[in-house]
């Protein structure tokens, strides 16, 4: 095997798929400068215990570990920012009122989320901090929904859940944690057969209404079903109010909505509502988040939190990448200052001139003009 060959799932990307993700990374880090979201740079390495908490099992399993040679502890090469920013918050800006913060960077999975993905997304994403109202969830959901679109992105289908629904159910029932935990895989993998399995013990209200749940999907006829059939619950209401309020403000945003009462996606760390946008094109979500109020707890500062994150190289792919833009080729010439202001200002209106070497030809795959010299005058022409 050659020694350049690269691990599976983890690839170069080349000059015009790397042009188009910085183009989109850019749009969307000023969308979220001039909605007040100040960017921020965690490290990649950090102990295992930061990384991992309020994140869940699944975090644990996603993170590729190595030992610290100086002090002898492990550390995790990140697989999800969103911790790191809660700690940032929590215990390095330790600011009082709403904190708005964003990110940009490469993490490293273990595995591949699916077959079809990388091991190294590139996560972009944004992340309110201190305010529990229903407010910054769609302030973070509507931005979620700009970013998709300014990154050429539309006919997006939205899917919509609360945690709490399910929460409120299990812990009216007092389940042990470890069958709280069985019970949430067979929801979040839709597993029927293993769900009436694990209900069988239980209460005929908590068993009907779990047994319920994989089947509340669909429109908004399904906050309607749920409010008849699951049971008697204020914390069940709420949330559904809730769920019910975002799909109004959001229905005019999206192509289609539907709500998800058995989605718990991020249910380790999701405390309200939870979100997932989807293209065609991509059978995995492209866009995802939620409220999730005490991961920042262990930081010393358990505040009230939503947020959403993407992956701009998923993004890339759904987006049709166009050919590298072609440059203009100037001639090397010492010392000429009408040439040098020229090529100057062509490159502060962005487009792109390289100057020939000396006994080189005009590089014409990759430009499409030259300047040349009529008179005293320097323009473009094509080739």
């Amino acid at each position: 095997m050659r020694n350049w060959l690269l691990p599976e799932y983890i690839e170069d990307i080349l000059p015009a798929e790397a042009l188009h993700i910085e183009t989109m990374r850019r749009r969307i880090i000023d969308l979220l400068f001039v909605h007040g979201y100040q960017q921020v740079t965690p490290p990649m390495l950090e102990y295992v215990e930061s990384l991992l908490t309020g994140s869940g099992s699944d975090m644990d399993l996603q993170m590729i570990k190595v030992i610290d040679q100086i002090s002898g502890r492990m550390m995790g090469l990140r697989a999800d920012m969103t911790p790191q920013v809660a700690r940032i918050d929590a215990h390095l800006l330790n600011c009082e009122g709403i904190t708005r913060l964003c990110y940009a960077h490469s993490v490293l999975h273990s595995v591949p989320s699916s077959i079809t993905q990388t091991r190294e997304p590139f996560q972009i994403g944004a992340e309110l901090y201190g305010h529990i109202g229903l407010e910054s969830d769609l302030e973070i959901q509507k931005l979620m929904l700009q970013c998709l679109s300014i990154a050429g992105v539309d006919g997006v289908h939205l899917d919509l859940g609360h945690v709490a629904v399910f929460n409120a159910i299990v812990k009216e029932a007092s389940l042990v944690p470890d069958v709280e935990t069985r019970l949430f895989n067979a929801l979040q993998a839709k597993d029927v057969s293993t769900l009436q399995e694990l209900c069988k013990g239980l209460n005929k209200e908590t068993r009907e209404a779990l047994l319920l749940l994989p089947e509340l999907y669909g429109d908004k006829k399904v906050l309607v079903e749920a409010r008849d059939r699951l049971p008697d619950s204020p914390k069940i209401k709420v949330a559904l109010d809730e769920l019910d309020t975002i799909g109004e403000e959001l229905s005019e945003t999206v192509n289609t909505i539907a709500f998800d009462l058995a989605d718990l996606r991020g249910y380790h760390y999701h405390t309200g509502i939870v979100f997932a946008a989807y293209s065609r094109g991509c059978s995995n979500a492209i866009a995802f988040g939620g409220r999730y109020d005490e991961i920042g707890k262990a930081f010393g500062r358990a505040r009230p939190a939503t947020g959403f994150s993407m992956d701009l190289r998923e993004l890339s792919r759904l987006v049709k990448t166009a050919s590298y833009p072609k440059g203009i080729t100037a001639p090397y010439q010492v010392n000429n200052e009408a040439l040098n202001k020229k090529i100057a200002a062509l490159r502060e209106h962005g487009e792109i001139v390289i100057v020939e070497f000396p006994g080189h030809e005009t590089v014409t795959l990759s430009c499409d003009r030259r300047l040349v010299q009529y008179e005293e005058k320097w323009v473009v022409e094509e080739i």
